[in-house]
């Protein structure tokens, strides 16, 4: 189950390629360590969303815990999508074992009308939040709380459960480039902290690999912020390295073809040739499902 900011989304999208039983972001890309632990509060505690979870501002409704990509001008259309998505995240995230976890920035927002920690402002006037800056010791008492709950009550039905933090390389400029090295610093140590509390934290250096490893522009996307699809590549290629074993790898190389062949753009579809190709991939799919029932 993978929560936070962009990365956490770019190893997602691989994951779920691969054939990974993953939740990726059910509340949208959050960015701070607050509103992350809020959703999986939320979560855990199964509280739905309803009418009063909504806001409406500039002809649509949102929610203040969830990314724009679920705000939508009728209400209904709205609450559904959020609870359709959350219900089934609240069913995952009891039988998870591993978590991957993306902390983009210490600064968090709160809702003056209520004093709560928001995911996005959806463009609302400033006005109407506070803005602060987590401390590590704030993210290290929330986060030991979140580990130590999800641990008792997964601990049961899994083996162990593992948390996977990575800090994401995309500097937020509009805090300032001195702010944003700071706010990086305070999640580099509470992350740091919190690995020397439990056995079962780890740390991806994704921030390392792209700002030091991958140090040229053309490993960056046109905004000169986000990752581009080769870095991404690259980054999920020593991810793959680090935590897959050789048989994920094996049957990994296996998917990847047909995954590619399924991908695949005709320049025309009709003709006899392509015809063949489509059966002689839905073929290979066919067997390789039969090798591998396990993956759905």
């Amino acid at each position: 189950m993978l929560f936070g900011s962009c990365f956490s989304e770019n190893i997602g999208d691989k994951l779920l390629d691969y054939r990974f039983r993953a939740e990726v972001n059910p509340f949208g890309i959050l960015y701070n360590p607050m509103s992350i632990s809020r959703a999986i509060r939320r979560l855990i505690s199964r509280k739905s969303f309803s009418e009063t979870d909504l806001i409406f501002h500039n002809e649509m409704y949102h929610s203040l815990m969830h990314h724009g990509d679920y705000s939508e001008m009728d209400k209904n259309v709205c609450l559904k999508n959020i609870s359709e998505r959350f219900s089934a995240a609240a069913d995952f995230i009891r039988e998870t074992d591993v978590f991957l976890i993306t902390f983009g920035t210490a600064y968090i927002y709160k809702w003056k009308a209520t004093g709560e920690v928001v995911g996005n402002c959806h463009k609302i006037p400033a006005d109407k939040f506070s803005r602060f800056r987590l401390s590590v010791d704030e993210i290290v008492a929330e986060w030991s709380e979140i580990i130590s709950e999800i641990k008792s009550k997964n601990g049961s039905q899994n083996k162990r459960v593992k948390f996977l933090f990575t800090v994401s390389p995309i500097r937020h400029w509009k805090d300032g480039a001195h702010e944003n090295q700071v706010s990086k610093s305070i999640l580099h140590l509470a992350i740091d902290n919190l690995q020397s509390r439990f056995d079962d934290v780890h740390y991806f250096p994704a921030y390392e690999i792209l700002l030091d490893e991958l140090r040229d522009y053309r490993f960056f996307a046109e905004d000169m912020m986000h990752p581009s699809s080769v870095a991404i590549d690259y980054i999920w290629e020593r991810f793959s390295e680090v935590y897959f074993g050789d048989r994920t790898k094996k049957i990994n190389e296996e998917w990847l073809q047909i995954f590619r062949a399924i991908n695949h753009k005709p320049i025309n579809s009709e003709t006899e040739a392509h015809q063949k190709f489509l059966e002689k991939t839905k073929l290979k799919m066919e067997a390789f499902f039969e090798k591998y029932p396990a993956i759905l």
